[in-house]
């Protein structure tokens, strides 16, 4: 996250192939605070970061097919329609954004990754 966060996006994909392997694996502590998975929203990010659209829509994919209660689950409907405005794909980035807006719906409108998501689309309109 520190190498996402740093805009290393090649870097931090480097160091999250160690947790290929263990994406499923949850201890049952940690169930309610970190779900399976987050790896792979990372790597998601990192795709992002590197400037790979394509590659970071698959791995969204992933984690928004898993369908449980943590908030990465919807932020997982957001980040492809990110991946598509870069990859240069409008219409696809249209409709990833318009599925993250109707998850959101009745969200608090002053909500910063929520307002940040419908400028975003607004740019796509």
């Amino acid at each position: 996250m520190l190498a996402i966060n740093r805009n290393e996006g090649k870097q931090s994909l480097k160091l999250l192939e160690a947790a290929s392997g263990y994406e499923l694996a949850c201890p049952a502590a940690f169930v309610y605070t970190q779900p399976p998975l987050y790896p792979t929203y990372l790597r998601g990010q990192a795709y992002l970061k590197a400037g790979e659209g394509q590659l970071a829509v698959a791995e969204f994919q992933k984690v928004s097919a898993f369908h449980y209660s943590y908030p990465l689950e919807s932020l997982a409907h957001l980040q492809p329609g990110r991946a598509y405005t870069m990859a240069g794909d409008a219409a696809k980035a249209r409709t990833a954004y318009q599925d993250f807006l109707t998850l959101w719906k009745d969200a608090d409108p002053g909500i910063p990754v929520l307002k940040q998501a419908k400028a975003e689309y607004a740019k796509l309109q």
